[in-house]
Parts: structure tokens; C-alpha cells; sequence
């Protein structure tokens, strides 16, 4: 099945989140003390290869799904990962959080491997589940005397940077030797989820 992408199915957050970063160096020098946690936020996703890999991965499926799933996978992982994030903050125990984020890389790297087209209410309760994992690991790990809010709105922008890049990326599904490539970044993806599954493990 051909899939067709327009321009404005792709989601508006990470063009709107592109003008804050833009604008962050100038906010930032004004507003030193409540901006760090801000910063931290938004470096904090990009810190780690498995959180990268995955975040990308999601934008990666959702470009070989086409609209709705283009942009609903990438709206759905962060509104549900600033839920994980809370509890995170807030202290709640989740086991196995490190597990869970190198099983999302496995998985997402395979559906994105296998051209997976499973009905968009299951693809969309699989990224959900995924990101609980991802945004506890990143609430966990705030900065003693930095702003819970601002570091969380941080990691959400990033992380929707990351998406768009994957849904960039995906947009050569559009022809044949771009799709064989598409698989072969899902193999990628899902061969680094198993050594980081080898790690957590270890």
C-alpha cells in the first residue's frame, strides 16, 4: 500500500517548539535561575541512545503508517510520557523502568523493520505504554533544586523534535529503495535494543 504524507498532516508542536529554541538563549540570560531546569529538561532526552533511538523510531512508524498515524504516534508518546514523568517526580516506584525503555527500542525497531501495520488504537496503546517508562526514567532524574515544570515541558519539546526528525527521515518511504531503508533503520534500532536490554540485564 502507497502511503501519502501531506505537509499538513504532519504535526504542528515541533515547529512551534523550534521558535522556543530559538528564543531560549535570550530567555535563558534573563531568566537564569528558573531556565535551568528548562535547559536540563531538554538536554536530559537527547543524553541517552536509547531514549534517541526510540523517540526516533516513533516518528520513523508513523511516517511508514501515514495520516492519522504520522502525527497522532508523536502527539501520543509525549502526552503520556509527561504522565510517567509525574510520577516520576512525585516519587512513585515503577519497576523494571530501564527493561522497559530498551524492550520500546526492540519493539518499536521491529514494527518499523516489518512495515507492522496493526490497527492505529494498537500502535498508538503500544508508543503510549513505551513512553510511561521513558518519561518516569526522565522524572526520576531531576536536578535537586531545579523546576519540576519547566525541566518536564523541556524533555516534552525535545522530545517532539525527536519525533519530527524521525518523521522527516520517514518521508522517503515515499519510494522504493527509501522504504528498504526505512527497514534496515528499524533493524538498527532494534538490534541496539537488544544490547541495551543485555545491559540492563547484566
Amino acid at each position: 500500500m502507497k502511503c501519502e504524507v501531506s505537509r499538513e498532516s504532519m504535526p504542528a508542536v515541533p515547529w512551534l517548539a523550534a521558535g522556543v529554541l530559538l528564543a531560549l538563549p535570550a530567555w535563558a540570560h534573563e531568566q537564569s535561575g528558573q531556565a535551568a531546569g528548562f535547559v536540563t529538561g531538554m538536554l536530559h532526552p537527547v543524553s541517552g541512545l536509547d531514549h534517541v533511538l526510540a523517540m526516533v523510531a516513533v516518528g520513523l512508524w508513523g511516517a511508514q503508517l501515514g495520516a492519522p498515524a504520522i502525527w497522532l504516534l508523536p502527539v501520543t508518546f509525549p502526552l503520556v510520557m509527561a504522565f510517567g514523568g509525574f510520577l516520576g517526580l512525585l516519587g512513585v516506584p515503577l519497576p523494571g523502568v530501564e527493561v522497559g525503555i530498551a524492550v520500546s527500542a526492540i519493539l518499536l525497531g521491529a514494527m518499523v523493520a516489518t512495515q507492522s501495520r496493526p490497527p492505529l488504537w494498537l500502535a498508538a496503546a503500544l508508543v503510549g505504554f513505551f513512553a510511561v517508562f521513558h518519561g518516569h526514567a526522565h522524572g526520576t532524574e531531576l536536578p535537586a533544586g531545579e523546576s519540576g515544570l519547566l525541566y518536564s515541558i523541556g524533555f516534552v519539546i525535545v522530545t517532539g523534535l525527536l519525533h519530527a526528525t524521525g518523521i522527516a527521515i520517514g518521508l522517503v518511504h515515499r519510494w522504493r529503495k527509501g522504504r528498504i531503508a526505512l527497514r534496515g533503520a528499524g533493524a538498527v534500532v532494534g538490534a541496539a535494543g537488544v544490547f541495551f536490554l543485555w545491559r540492563a540485564l547484566a
